[in-house]
């Protein structure tokens, strides 16, 4: 008997997997070295002092218990101090909401902030997880080019004063995923001047701040206005696993997240966020930490970056890494990324085209390399089958 269900909401129209969650099936293979996931080291996530953590958590029965929808009280305390002492600024604990990672904050953001057909401006090429959430909000998306200093703010200004009134403006301001830049200090004001001026919100997106190699991000966007709401996640400084995300907004649209939250899963983990309150609270140890991750990732970056400058010279042009976990890669010759990929997963490497982070531009000639997974002689490995698979298609 065929089944014949009824049909689905029409907010799934036009939605599309993920190309990266989709490219990553295809690289699970041992003989393939991939450079496509934005995966942090797994070696470096500290199992041992989760499990001291998990331990104490366990060792109180409550742990097991439903936590309050904003998160678990202490978490959010010790995330209160560590932003107040971000933002220069003391920040209430009214003011944070703690989410199942920093991917459901920007989700029901998207539910509080946007109306059907509401404005978003983004930056191009951008983030693939903001573009389904906007896209599942029924939002309009217009998109912002960037530069070496971030979103370029001289083509934001031209909008606005043509007459665009976005809800939203979306920004990965340290270390773009995909781009590889940071927002400059001089453009993060300016950007915070604009959302006051125009009436429209700015979400932050700060999943990578602390993973800078040879200074520290500048201060965030969110110093210079109280328009502008801030994500981050313990996903790359401690584990995913976690799952400990949060924001900081003002207290009426945490309330207003708080709402929607209840509907969808009634609150977080007590258990992983008290595990995470104790590693985010334990600074001395945090500090030592994340200095060690930072050294090994930008120790990784710079192969990457030396190794693809090297092999393929004039033909390429790449970011700088100094931070995160990302280098994006255009080809000066031509190369079409996606009709390269083929050819590199034969060699033995992956990566995502630049297609995959496309709003406005096709990004046809570039690819985003991540850096984090692999140590300096297989990332340098992974080059040379990259020059190798470009060499087999003729695009040199």
């Amino acid at each position: 008997m065929s089944a014949n269900f009824p049909p689905l909401a029409r907010r799934l129209d036009g939605l599309q997997s993920s190309a990266i969650r989709d490219l990553l099936k295809l690289t699970s293979r041992a003989d393939i070295i991939s450079l496509a996931g934005g995966l942090p080291d797994a070696e470096l996530m500290p199992r041992d002092r989760i499990a001291v953590a998990a331990d104490a958590a366990l060792s109180e029965r409550s742990r097991l218990q439903y936590t309050e929808s904003p998160g678990w009280g202490p978490l959010r305390e010790v995330l209160a101090a560590r932003e107040s002492e971000r933002l220069g600024r003391a920040v209430p604990v009214d003011e944070i909401f703690v989410t199942h990672g920093s991917q459901q904050a920007l989700s029901l953001l998207a539910e509080v902030l946007l109306d059907p057909g509401a404005l978003v401006i983004c930056e191009d090429p951008a983030y693939v997880g903001a573009l389904q959430v906007f896209r599942a909000a029924g939002a309009r998306i217009e998109a912002v080019p960037l530069d070496a200093e971030g979103m370029r703010l001289d083509v934001l200004r031209e909008r606005l004063a043509a007459g665009a009134r976005p809800a939203v403006v979306h920004t990965v301001s340290n270390f773009h995923n995909p781009g590889g830049v940071t927002l400059s200090p001089e453009r993060r004001r300016e950007l915070a001047n604009l959302a006051e001026q125009y009436g429209f919100w700015i979400i932050e997106d700060d999943p990578y701040g602390e993973l800078w190699f040879d200074r520290p991000s500048p201060a965030p966007v969110a110093t210079y206005s109280p328009n502008v709401i801030r994500l981050s996640s313990a996903s790359k400084i401690l584990a995913p696993t976690l799952r400990a995300g949060w924001m900081i907004a003002p207290a009426q649209v945490c309330r207003a997240v708080e709402l929607l939250k209840q509907g969808a899963d009634l609150c977080g983990s007590a258990l992983t966020q008290q595990i995470t309150a104790d590693l985010l609270a334990d600074t001395d140890w945090l500090a030592t930490h994340v200095d060690s991750v930072r050294r090994v990732y930008g120790t990784r970056a710079k192969a990457l970056v030396d190794a693809v400058r090297s092999r393929f010279g004039d033909r390429v042009t790449s970011t700088d890494a100094a931070g995160g976990m990302f280098v994006w890669v255009d080809f000066t010759d031509g190369t079409d990324t996606t009709a390269l990929l083929p050819s590199a997963l034969d060699t033995g490497v992956a990566y995502v085209p630049g297609n995959a982070f496309a709003v406005s531009t096709d990004y046809a000639h570039s690819m985003r390399l991540c850096f984090t997974t692999s140590d300096e002689a297989v990332l340098i490995e992974a080059v040379d089958r990259l020059a190798k698979a470009h060499a087999a298609v003729g695009q040199v």
